[in-house]
């Protein structure tokens, strides 16, 4: 089984399908992560009435609790990666990147060709992220983000299989 290679110890993780009954975890998570979070309706429309929509959760393996999540849309041959976060406990261990690999590979298998996402302009560590796993910024999206007001940055993952061939998966694994 991969492992995810952090500073301090290594990292497995299991991913699977949000559910309606894992929001008032995810939502703490949400809450601790963003100035804006989404909310419990904006989560309910992910799950329930957007066919694009793709949530999901990540959990160490054995455990009931909720680690980190990703919510990303698959349009035809494009991936977006709409929102991403990890509990503050269990920040800068690889399990975000191994949320956004295991994202992108999903993205791979179900035909994408491309990635897109939006970050606040101001969120170095999640530039950080993206840009090392292959991801590169296009454009700015003035006043894209709202209380606070902020441009953000539009980048870019193209094609797709760029990053993956070392990825598969950085630990991820489908629950």
């Amino acid at each position: 089984m991969p492992k995810i290679k952090s500073k301090s110890d290594v990292v497995k993780i299991l991913i699977g399908p949000m559910q309606e009954r894992d929001l008032e975890e995810v939502l703490a998570i949400e809450k601790s992560s963003f100035q804006t979070p989404w909310t419990r309706g904006m989560f309910l429309s992910e799950l329930k009435a957007n066919p694009y929509s793709y949530p999901v959760l990540a959990r160490f393996p054995g455990q009931p609790e909720i680690i980190g999540y990703a919510c990303f849309w698959i349009l035809f041959e494009e991936l977006h990666l709409m929102n991403l976060a990890v509990h503050p406990d269990h920040r800068r261990r690889g399990i975000g990147e191994g949320l956004v690999r295991w994202v992108l590979n999903m993205g791979q298998e179900k035909g994408s060709r491309i990635a897109l996402l939006e970050v606040r302009i101001s969120n170095d560590p999640a530039q950080r992220l993206y840009e090392k796993i292959g991801f590169k910024k296009i454009a700015v999206r003035p006043g894209y983000y709202r209380d606070p007001k902020e441009d953000a940055l539009l980048m870019i993952l193209d094609p797709l299989s760029v990053s993956l061939s070392s990825a598969s998966g950085k630990g991820a694994h489908r629950e």
